[in-house]
């Protein structure tokens, strides 16, 4: 049965990944909605799949023509909190109005959720934005005990996943996939199987010093989210409050394979980890 997906702020890193591999199904179409259509790569743009709608995300009738005729919508949307709450709120009540059946609010009739967790982005997680791992001298560093556990999947893996609960129309409610679940210490030593060279661990400090750094930072300039979006990442991922496993929805799509953060870490040559992440926006 064909379907219609359409993909909410289609320009970013995690929206071309979901896209390239939509793109892979005959019996899909998409609709990508973003501020600027120019920012889409031309193998995206130019293909007859590919239907562009350029507007902001809080144009309510721009919403409501991109998603005119959708049969899934997934947002990627990435950006300050108006625009992550009250951005999807707008694309909700559309869903709801013009009836396209998968998206998420509770006070809705019409509209089954899905919620995909992934844990964390393995490339941004080892790359310098995060400040976790120094290649330079083979060093992870870490804030908390060493003991916790860090979650993690590919960007191109999470669109596997995303691509293939797109495409089931029984999903509805929260899935959970992972590539990868460690503590710090053996990300290390994946690391040292992967490179061959030691690494080594350095202590930051307690997790209570990221908290009270990232409120810092926010209170000072909360415009300036890649300030401290780093820090709030790195703390709930690791407190507990977010995980993901150890039990996930990984074997109902078998024609996925995880990738673990070992075979993260070998799918990329040393000196190139750190700007994997970089290397999406192909």
């Amino acid at each position: 049965m064909a379907i219609t997906v359409g993909v909410a702020g289609i320009t970013g890193k995690f929206a071309r990944r979901v896209v390239t591999h939509l793109q892979k199904h005959s019996d899909v179409s998409i609709r990508g909605f973003c501020r600027d259509p120019s920012k889409v790569p031309e193998r995206i743009s130019s293909s007859h799949k590919v239907t562009l709608f350029k507007e902001e995300a809080f144009d309510v009738e721009a919403v409501r023509a991109f998603a005119q005729g959708c049969d899934v919508l997934i947002c990627c949307y990435l950006g300050d909190d108006k625009l992550m709450i009250d951005g999807q709120k707008v694309l909700i009540d559309a869903c709801e109005e013009l009836g396209v059946p998968r998206e998420y609010l509770a006070t809705k009739q019409k509209v089954k959720g899905v919620h995909i967790l992934v844990g964390g982005f393995m490339e941004p997680v080892l790359s310098p934005f995060f400040n976790i791992l120094d290649p330079q001298t083979n060093t992870f560093r870490y804030w908390g005990e060493g003991d916790e556990v860090m979650e993690g999947t590919t960007y191109d893996n999470a669109a596997e996943f995303t691509v293939a609960v797109a495409r089931d129309t029984t999903a509805t409610g929260i899935v959970r996939f992972l590539g990868g679940r460690a503590r710090i210490c053996e990300i290390a030593q994946s690391y040292e199987k992967a490179y061959g060279v030691k690494a080594d661990l350095q202590r930051l400090g307690s997790l209570d010093d990221p908290y009270k750094l990232m409120h810092e930072k926010r209170e000072q300039n909360p415009s300036d989210i890649y300030s401290y979006m780093s820090l709030f990442f790195y703390y709930y991922w690791v407190n507990g409050q977010t995980l993901v496993g150890p039990e996930t929805d990984n074997a109902k799509y078998p024609e996925v394979k995880p990738v673990s953060w070992e075979g993260f870490m070998s799918q990329w040559p040393l000196q190139q980890l750190p700007t994997a992440y970089f290397a999406l926006n192909a």
